[in-house]
């Protein structure tokens, strides 16, 4: 059976990881800016089609990062959900109009300004999501923490990202191998038993897992205070690499997208495109 990684640098012959950590992590910021202050969807939608077009530069494949965008599809199904058991007509207020299409119960009905603003907050997520796990696929944990440290964040803070990321891969590692220790040792975990069965018998995987990572923390720490970290204010970074030709025309072109996008949403003095005025 196939192992799915999770947040962890795939390493591919791409464009997108020939760019400088500082390149992607200004893109990155870039885009997300953008997409998250427009309720626009004629840029949400140009955004996404540039989205899926990086995507494919990128050779990362939809299987590499599925069990994330599965739970980011689980949490906005619920975020969807709520949206609308809290606020049922808060497209109608935010779009000074009301088309019902259909009733259910009390005063929750289904109409298309409500419709329309659940498209709007989906694109958003579609939009940020993919790129930020694009993002953390194709840059080095390393290269990472010095493209924090060259916009101004303290490189302490940088450094706690990249072993962040770094760890990740070490922790699904050790709890396959834990796995298979328990199984081996006749404890089932697959989806034959009760839940409540499945749950007693996870404890003797977390247990080992939490100790075991306790103990690399302990490792990784007293590694660090003996090389003397944190001494000094600044510190040099063997994975920085200067900007090129292909970097400076990455951060370019994501300032375009965003100076354009809010160009564009800001437009009508709204950050909302209304298209049931138009209609009117």
């Amino acid at each position: 059976m196939a192992r799915v990684a999770i947040l962890n640098y795939i390493k591919r012959p791409s464009p997108v990881h020939e760019l400088t950590g500082t390149a992607k992590l200004v893109f990155f910021l870039a885009w997300s800016v953008a997409s998250m202050v427009t309720f626009d969807t004629r840029v949400l939608i140009c955004m996404l089609l540039i989205g899926a077009v990086i995507f494919k530069i990128s050779q990362i494949k939809i299987r590499d990062i599925s069990v994330v965008l599965g739970l980011a599809a689980v949490f906005l199904l619920l975020n969807n959900f709520f949206i609308y058991l809290f606020t049922p007509e808060y497209g109608v207020e935010v779009y000074e109009s009301r088309n019902v299409l259909f009733p259910i119960v009390g005063r929750y009905t289904v109409t298309a300004q409500q419709l329309f603003y659940h498209l709007n907050i989906t694109l958003k997520v579609i939009c940020v999501v993919p790129i930020a796990l694009l993002f953390i696929a194709c840059t080095d944990p390393s290269e990472f923490a010095s493209s924090l440290a060259r916009i101004g964040v303290s490189y302490r803070a940088g450094y706690a990202v990249s072993l962040a990321l770094r760890y990740i891969p070490d922790v699904q590692r050790e709890y396959r191998n834990i796995s298979q220790a328990q199984q081996a040792r006749g404890i089932d975990l697959s989806g034959k038993d009760k839940l409540f069965t499945r749950l007693k018998n996870s404890v003797a995987i977390l247990l080992p897992l939490i100790m075991s990572s306790i103990n690399r923390i302990e490792v990784v720490s007293n590694a660090m205070e003996l090389r003397g970290f944190g001494k000094e204010k600044k510190r040099t970074w063997y994975m920085q690499r200067k900007l090129q030709k292909n970097d400076w025309l990455a951060i370019g072109f994501a300032l375009a997208v965003l100076v354009i996008g809010l160009g564009v949403t800001f437009s009508n003095g709204s950050r909302y495109y209304n298209p049931f005025m138009e209609a009117l």
